[in-house]
């Protein structure tokens, strides 16, 4: 049986989530946090609602007001509980930059080949990769380049 987490809020504590909570700049993720944890104090003989019954009454999931409540506990103070989760890594970078655009689009603009009336997404996207624009290249990504200069896609 896994124990029970409980949450017991000093007065300073109590406080620092209260003004949290009042405060207009704070993101909303966050408020709704400290209004869990709040809500979940069970110092100075609290007896806190059942989980669900706290969960509906800020409106979200058990599971968030049970990850909320284990945050709290991991953090050990209320200043690192309310800051905003940092990501693990960057964003990836794109494969295509504004020059090999340019290039496909030029490319698109351009007679097609021997036998054919048009160019086709698939024969663009291949003849980027021969071209050596690219290493590899899907016709959704030549299609969204192209719909980007379609005519009132401002």
């Amino acid at each position: 049986m896994e124990k029970r987490l409980h949450v017991k809020l000093t007065l300073k504590e109590r406080s620092e989530l209260e003004r949290f909570c009042e405060s207009d700049k704070s993101d909303v993720r966050l408020v709704r946090r400290a209004m869990l944890i709040l809500a979940l104090d069970s110092a100075e003989g609290r007896k806190p609602d059942r989980n669900a019954v706290i969960a509906k009454r800020v409106g979200v999931s058990r599971q968030t007001l049970n990850t909320a409540r284990h945050d709290f506990i991991m953090a050990g103070d209320v200043s690192s509980f309310l800051q905003s989760k940092r990501r693990g890594s960057t964003a990836s970078v794109p494969k295509i930059d504004g020059e090999t655009e340019a290039r496909i689009i030029e490319l698109a603009r351009s007679d097609p080949p021997e036998g054919q009336a048009r160019w086709t997404l698939r024969s663009l996207a291949a003849k980027c990769i021969e071209l050596r624009l690219c290493e590899s290249m899907s016709h959704m990504t030549i299609s969204r380049i192209l719909k980007k200069q379609k005519p009132g896609n401002a």
